[in-house]
Order: structure tokens, then C-alpha cells, then sequence
């Protein structure tokens, strides 16, 4: 029994030392990587895909896996497949989510915002130079047939992106028929695209914690079974992880007394007011409602549009941080706030922005840069793009 104990010890130590191995070469590779990936590199390369890249969704991530993995040798095959199953995990555009990804594994926080901003900053820029230009274009003559074809393609192109997620995303029966009734909640009882999202989580965890009842014991004599002969194929012997410590504190500075104390100092070394002073408060109080009433009036319209900006940004915000399924997935949502409830837009400028959308480079929700100037000028298209 001596010597097999020793050689199952032996091998233990041999596999250990493989892993260590290869940690280290994967630790030195990624290190050269990096130093090959430069902030610019990463910048200008995904500046190009901002201004190849059209289609949007999977259209732009084969123009990124073609950069990112042939061309450059970043990432290899499997890395960019993490990426993109990452961002499309995640809540936002897949698109945005794998260059964050691509950028923050080659140069942290750096990489990542240098990528993303090269990526976004084509189509912020194209789109704001087409919703400046847009009343212009509207008035030329065929302008309205024009776009009545991008709105008949991209209708064609949702449907398609649509059935093409359907085909891999709802495979078993009960998801059929909650897309069907989804369907007709929808179109025939008028549900708003939040209320059908979240019931149909909660059917989902409804019917899968149901399935994980059924077969809960199944799969738990399975498990104990393969975890047996799994110890008694193996029997390798690792001590327990210490539990981890986590420490917390928090720093506090006792304000209120010295801010106290200042103010009465204030108040006490107030000097007398003079005659003189007298006789210039009375003329600034006779010059004083003009004045703040003009300065009112000039911050009023500055103060509005600022408010709009941040409301606009809040509602972006929002619907990218909770939706899940790409920038497709997120166009009814924006309809819903930007044209049933708050009315900034028109259906058919709505539309007319998805159409740009589609035909610009760059991500499909490029589309948010258009919208964001319609309601809040500039400031507003910068917002919303973020």
C-alpha cells in the first residue's frame, strides 16, 4: 500500500506543478500582449471597426473578432468567445459589453475606456451631424419615400434578429407559449413592454423551480454517485480554504460644533453699517428685482434644458442597466418612454431614428445619440450616448 500512496502523491505533485507551469506561461503571454496593445493601438483599432462596422449585433462582432483575434493576435479563439458570451450575459448592448471586455483584459480600466470611446465616437459623431441636419433633409423632395424604405427594412431586420434569437434562445414548449401570449398581451391588450418582461421572469422561475422540485432527488442521487467515484478514481487529499476575513470601518468628523462656532464668529464681527452703506443697499434694493429678475429669466431656459439632459441620461440609464438581449431588445423599451409617455418624439421620428440607426456604423443603439439631441441639443446627445 506504500508505494501506490507515493505514486498517487507523485502524481498529485506532477499535476500540481503542470498547472503552476502553465499559469505562469499564460501569465507571461498576456504580459506581452499587453505591452504589444498599446492605449492608442487599442484606440485606433477600434476606432476603425466604429467606422466599418454596420449592421450592428453579430455583424459588428465578426468585424471586431477579425481585428481582435486575426489580425492583432490579442485574444485568442476561445478568450473572444469568453468575451462575447460575457457581454451578452451582461445588461446592455453585446457589442459595447465585448469591447469593454477586449479592452479592460489587455490594459485594465484604461484599455477599456480608451476602447469603448474609439468604438462609440464615429457613430456619436455621424449621428449628430444627421439629428442637426435632419429638418433639412425632411424638407428635400423623395426625403419621405427615402426613409419609408428604411423604415420597411428595418422592420425586416428586427423580425429577422427576432426569429434568429427566437431559434436559439426558446427551445422548450412552455417558452413557445409564453412568447405566444406575450405576443397577444402585447398587440391586443396593450401591456406596456415592463409589465410583460416581468411577468414572464416570474412564470420562468415559476415553472423552473416546479422542474427542479420534480427532479431534485434524481439529480441528487446522480451527483452523490459520480462524487464517489470521483474520490475513490482520485483520492487526492486538499485542506480546507481558511475562511476569508472581512473587515469594514467606516470615519467620522464631529462638523457640527466648529461650523457653529464660525457662524456666531460671523455674526459677531459684522461691522455697523455706515450711512453711506445704508444709502448704496437702498439703491441696490431699487436696482435689485430688475437684476434677479433678468438673471431668472437668462438661467431659465439653461436650468430646463439641463433638467431635460439628466431626466433623458436617468431614463437611458435605467433601460440599459436592466435589459438584457442586445440593442434590439431595447428599442421598444425606449419607444415606450421617449414617445407614449413623455412624448419628446414622434412615432415616425422615432422610426426615422432606428432607420439611422441601421444604416450608420456602430452599435444599432447609436440611435440614443439622435434621440438625445431631438430632446436636449448637445449635452442631451452626449448623455444619452453614455
Amino acid at each position: 500500500m506504500e508505494p501506490i500512496k507515493f505514486g498517487r502523491r507523485t502524481y498529485g505533485r506532477q499535476r500540481v506543478r503542470k498547472i503552476k507551469t502553465r499559469a505562469r506561461f499564460e501569465h507571461r503571454r498576456l504580459k506581452r500582449i499587453s505591452r504589444t496593445a498599446t492605449l492608442g493601438g487599442l484606440f485606433l483599432s477600434f476606432l476603425k471597426i466604429g467606422l466599418t462596422g454596420f449592421g450592428g449585433g453579430f455583424a459588428v462582432l465578426s468585424h471586431i473578432r477579425n481585428i481582435v483575434v486575426l489580425q492583432r493576435g490579442w485574444l485568442r479563439e476561445h478568450d473572444f468567445v469568453e468575451a462575447v458570451a460575457l457581454g451578452q450575459s451582461l445588461p446592455g448592448t453585446s457589442a459595447g459589453n465585448a469591447v469593454t471586455y477586449v479592452g479592460f483584459r489587455l490594459r485594465g480600466w484604461r484599455g477599456a475606456a480608451a476602447s469603448l470611446f474609439g468604438f462609440v465616437l464615429p457613430s456619436m459623431i455621424i449621428m449628430i451631424v444627421l439629428a442637426i441636419f435632419y429638418n433639412s433633409f425632411r424638407a428635400l423632395p423623395k426625403t419621405e419615400q427615402l426613409f419609408h424604405g428604411f423604415n420597411a427594412a428595418v422592420v425586416a431586420l428586427i423580425a429577422v434578429t427576432a426569429w434568429r434569437m427566437g431559434k436559439h434562445t426558446v427551445s422548450t414548449a412552455w417558452q413557445r407559449i409564453l412568447l405566444g401570449l406575450a405576443f397577444i398581451a402585447v398587440v391586443f391588450l396593450k401591456a406596456t413592454v415592463v409589465e410583460v418582461i416581468l411577468l414572464s421572469g416570474l412564470v420562468g422561475i415559476g415553472i423552473e423551480s416546479f422542474r427542479e422540485r420534480k427532479f431534485t432527488r434524481l439529480e441528487r442521487i446522480r451527483g452523490f454517485a459520480a462524487r464517489r467515484q470521483q474520490r475513490i478514481r482520485t483520492r487526492l487529499g486538499f485542506g480546507k480554504a481558511k475562511p476569508h476575513r472581512f473587515f469594514g470601518g467606516y470615519l467620522t468628523e464631529a462638523m457640527a460644533e466648529e461650523r457653529l462656532r464660525r457662524m456666531s464668529e460671523m455674526r459677531v464681527a459684522q461691522p455697523e453699517e455706515s450711512e453711506y452703506a445704508a444709502n448704496d443697499s437702498l439703491e441696490i434694493e431699487e436696482d435689485g428685482p430688475n437684476s434677479s429678475r433678468a438673471i431668472f429669466l437668462v438661467a431659465l431656459p439653461v436650468v430646463a434644458k439641463l433638467g431635460l439632459a439628466l431626466s433623458l441620461a436617468f431614463i437611458f440609464l435605467r433601460i440599459g442597466a436592466v435589459t438584457f438581449g442586445g440593442g434590439f431588445v431595447m428599442i421598444p423599451q425606449i419607444e415606450a418612454e421617449v414617445v407614449s409617455s413623455h412624448h419628446w418624439l414622434t412615432h415616425q421620428e422615432f422610426a426615422d431614428a432606428t432607420a439611422l440607426g441601421q444604416i450608420t456604423p456602430g452599435p444599432v443603439l447609436i440611435m440614443a445619440t439622435f434621440v438625445g439631441y431631438r430632446v436636449a441639443g448637445t449635452l442631451g446627445a452626449l448623455l444619452a450616448t453614455i
